[in-house]
């Protein structure tokens, strides 16, 4: 009898062990599966495979929210989902093409730097639909648009992070005492080149002679490095600190915090995201992106989803300032005037940033 009851235990052991399987790959990547349901069926037919950046799943911003919106718009369809965390570079088209294996219809890679892999796996295979975020396509040398041709299977989700970066800018300018104000940044790519040229330039709307330091740092899980580089830049005087760079960037909001200065969040409201630094926030840089990405995982379960660019502007809503929360009374009614004057402004005139 005791036999029995250890046998029967056993398996029922083994069946909640394979519900839901988390693994580490052979390249060092971490992943996970889950299934969507929708009417309480599971959605086999349809699949969600989510490639992120190697920020990490816990970036407290980028790769984080994504993720979420994936998820999330995957499980109102009624999809299945799974996602992988790529630690390389050299990662990327082996876990697209593990996912698209592995039955994923919809692929949504994560980041600048997935353009060439995402690319390359689009031609592979030209039935998957693929998302890819903060990256565009253009033709070359005046050809046929990518999306019309080779690349008709892509969708691509873009962000003006100038502008919130610009917002960001106008705020840090008029609250700063010091007049220095500096942004830790994350790989000199675009979308971060985007948010740090805004912010310099907003700040200048309001402050012309303000110092604005930077400095980029080649890797976005180096949060170590960030705190440094932040800590370094208020010895110098700076009394804002804005972290793009995902958990690089995140340093950056802890010497500020820590130092008791002020601190500007991006991507997402970090306020949230990232609690312990949430007294240094005064605001942060947002692009929507979970909720872009939810809406483009619903668009592909209705067959709806269609290749370009979808680009998230100012005027759009797509991207904007996070609610001030605690700050909000500390915050003069100037400042927020010259923030509001300065959205109008950039939905007039989105070239005010800068940004190219």
């Amino acid at each position: 009898m005791h036999k029995r009851i250890l046998r029967r235990q056993f398996i029922r052991f083994l069946v909640s062990l394979t519900a839901v399987t988390v693994t580490a790959t052979a390249c060092g990547s971490q992943s996970g599966t889950e299934t969507g349901t929708a009417g309480g069926q599971a959605g086999s037919q349809q699949k969600v495979g989510v490639v992120l950046g190697t920020g990490g799943e816990n970036d407290k911003s980028f790769n984080e929210y994504t993720l979420k919106g994936a998820r999330e718009g995957a499980e109102a369809a009624g999809l299945g989902f799974s996602y992988v965390s790529p630690t390389s570079n050299s990662d990327f088209e082996k876990n697209i093409e593990t996912q698209i294996s592995e039955g994923a219809n919809l692929i949504v890679s994560v980041g600048f730097q997935m353009g060439d892999a995402t690319a390359a796996m689009a031609r592979k295979y030209p039935d998957v639909k693929f998302v890819i975020i903060d990256y565009a396509y253009a033709a070359e040398n005046g050809g046929t648009d990518p999306y019309q041709g080779d690349l008709k299977n892509v969708t691509s989700l873009m962000f003006a992070e100038d502008q919130a970066g610009y917002l960001a800018g106008v705020l840090a300018g008029c609250m700063s005492e010091t007049g220095k104000i500096a942004t830790v940044s994350g790989m000199e790519i675009p979308p971060v080149v985007r948010f740090v040229t805004g912010f310099q330039n907003g700040a200048k709307s309001v402050n012309s002679s303000i110092v604005a330091f930077n400095q980029y740092i080649p890797d976005f899980g180096d949060p170590a490095t960030g705190k440094s580089v932040g800590q370094n830049f208020i010895s110098q005087g700076a009394d804002v600190i804005f972290g793009v760079g995902g958990n690089t960037g995140n340093g950056g909001l802890l010497a500020a915090k820590e130092a008791g200065k002020m601190a500007i969040g991006v991507d997402v409201d970090q306020y949230l995201s990232y609690p312990e630094v949430k007294d240094a926030l005064i605001t942060s840089a947002v692009k929507n992106i979970d909720l872009a990405t939810a809406n483009a995982v619903k668009e592909f379960a209705e067959g709806q989803l269609q290749p370009g660019i979808q680009q998230a502007t100012i005027e759009s809503g797509g991207v904007g300032l996070a609610p001030y929360h605690d700050w909000d009374s500390r915050i003069s009614q100037e400042c927020k005037t010259q923030v509001t004057q300065a959205t109008e402004a950039l939905k007039a005139n989105p070239q005010l940033t800068g940004a190219k």
